[in-house]
Formats: structure tokens, sequence, C-alpha cells
């Protein structure tokens, strides 16, 4: 199952979509809030959301797994 991990460190502001929900390549999957900007990150691929490996507010660092796919 394709993991996505976070792009950079920052803290997670929100998730874009539920579990069971489809994306398709280039959906925000969920925002980084990072020097004070919103990023952001995107699906790499078609497919269904799993589940969020992290919560809302949490800390997350570069390269962090974040988001199941399948």
């Amino acid at each position: 199952m394709p993991i996505i991990c976070s792009p950079l460190s920052g803290r997670v502001a929100a998730h874009c979509s539920s579990p069971d929900d489809s994306v398709s390549t280039g959906d925000p999957l969920l925002i980084v809030e990072s020097m004070k900007m919103e990023i952001p990150v995107e699906a790499e691929a078609a497919g269904t959301v799993v589940r969020y490996l992290v919560e809302v507010g949490a800390e997350v660092t570069e390269g962090q797994p974040v988001v199941e796919l399948r």
C-alpha cells in the first residue's frame, strides 16, 4: 500500500478527506502548517484513503509517513 510522507516539518493543520474516500492524483490529503504557511500534502497517485498516520495538531518531520492509501 502506498504511504504518503510529509514533504517538510511542521504541524498538521487539517485532514482534507476521510478514510475510505477516493482521491485522484494531486488531490490534497492534509495540510501542514510550517513557517506561517499552509502547504497541502497531495496524493501522488489515485487511490483510496486507508488511514491517517498522524492526528490534526501533531508535529511532523520531513519524510515522516502521514497517510496510507490503497
